[in-house]
């Protein structure tokens, strides 16, 4: 038996608009571009809505459809959630439709933090109450409890292994390193040091960037990637049980247009797949359960699915980076015991991780991935929108009569 197991994460995060020093103590709208030259989040997430959700939406609808074998796991933050029922409803009814398919059994909804945060490395108490907060939105939503878990960024190391195993999750997904893994390849379940039940997924880094990066690079040696050479690609890996696709939701269309030819390969791959006996696709907790750990892996550093490094540099690299979540972090006894909705709530969009993300000031390939993502001219610009944020929230806490 021969697995694809398709993993697809969607978020997009409430960005910071051009929020000056004179707005703060003025005005609390951290987070709405719409008198400004920034583009507004609502229109962000319409265009993405556009060009990637739908269309990739309606063509996964139809493969679900046709190929009862054929099944894909998502993880989908609160964030991104809260937008699409506030500007995009048929969006949000279109991932619905899918989690919907023949009784639930073919899209598994993946656990992660509500606010696509970091608070794992910072506040134990935060993160659980994150994890909490997108367990019943998940519930609310979709009517599915998740059953696996992956960290913001697929961070994972063997703290939050164990911190997953104890809380009763049967699953959590990492980056296939090769510095982590030596000899040994991702395309295997197994099981992490320090755990009891819990089995570790490792993306193939490989075979998802071959779709998520490179599928529409011409001067790709492999360019055109077809679903045949891709099926031919994975048939050719005799002892393979399970092949870890992991990639960015957005891969479909935003990132990848529709002129590179990517929702015909995503319409041609299970048919393709399908061709050879014994080939199938499986959820992320179907794989778990059908399949024996290969190994132990262990990772007592932290590894991502960011970068050429794999660390968490791409967010905490420099200075600006570190000063910016130390700081935030470090208000959060004050905000938590304000009790104001409100406050709080804002206080949880300022740690989503995109924010620290735009700060980064690295260099060549990786730089410009930074520079493709971010809303700002600069890394710069990014930390003065923040910090004018995070004084302002001071200020609102100094209102309340709170030495800060």
């Amino acid at each position: 038996m021969k697995a694809i197991v398709l993993y697809l994460h969607v978020h997009q995060p409430y960005r910071i608009r051009h929020y000056t020093v004179f707005d703060t103590g003025t005005k609390h709208d951290y987070f709405d571009a719409e008198y400004d030259s920034q583009e507004s989040n609502e229109r962000i997430l319409q265009k993405v809505a556009e060009k990637s959700y739908l269309p990739t939406n309606a063509r996964l609808l139809q493969l679900l459809k046709n190929h009862p074998e054929f099944k894909v796991s998502l993880s989908i933050t609160g964030t991104v959630l809260e937008q699409l029922e506030k500007w995009s409803p048929e969006a949000l009814q279109s991932f619905k439709d899918l989690v919907a398919v023949n009784g639930g059994s073919q899209v598994e909804i993946v656990g992660e933090t509500y606010h696509h945060s970091l608070a794992f490395f910072y506040s134990r108490a935060e993160f659980e109450m994150q994890v909490k907060m997108h367990r019943e939105k998940v519930e609310q939503l979709f009517g599915q409890t998740p059953k696996v878990f992956r960290n913001t960024e697929l961070a994972y190391n063997n703290d939050l292994a164990f911190w997953a195993d104890k809380a009763g999750y049967k699953g959590i997904l990492a980056e296939g390193w090769d510095p982590v893994l030596g000899w040994r390849s991702p395309n295997f379940v197994y099981r992490p040091t320090y755990t009891n039940n819990i089995r570790l997924l490792m993306k193939n880094y490989k075979l998802s960037d071959d779709i998520a990066f490179r599928f529409g690079n011409q001067a790709w040696e492999e360019w055109p990637l077809t679903a045949d050479k891709f099926s031919h690609w994975l048939n050719s890996e005799p002892e393979a049980t399970n092949f870890n696709l992991f990639m960015d939701y957005e891969t479909f269309g935003e990132h990848q247009w529709d002129e590179s030819g990517i929702f015909g390969f995503l319409e041609h791959l299970p048919q393709e797949w399908l061709k050879t006996d014994g080939n199938t696709f499986m959820t992320v907790s179907e794989v778990i359960d059908a399949l024996e750990p290969k190994d132990t892996v262990d990772m007592p550093h932290t590894v991502t699915w960011a970068d050429t490094e794999r660390d968490l540099s791409a967010w905490l690299g420099n200075a600006m980076q570190q000063e910016a979540i130390h700081a935030l972090y470090d208000l959060q006894e004050q905000i938590i015991a304000t009790h104001d909705l409100e406050l709080i709530e804002d206080w949880r969009r300022l740690q989503t991780s995109d924010h620290f993300y735009y700060m980064c000031t690295k260099y060549f390939s990786d730089g410009d991935i930074h520079a493709y993502f971010s809303p700002y001219e600069t890394p710069y610009e990014a930390f003065i929108n923040f910090m004018n944020s995070y004084h302002d929230l001071k200020f609102r806490l100094s209102e309340k009569g709170v030495k800060v």
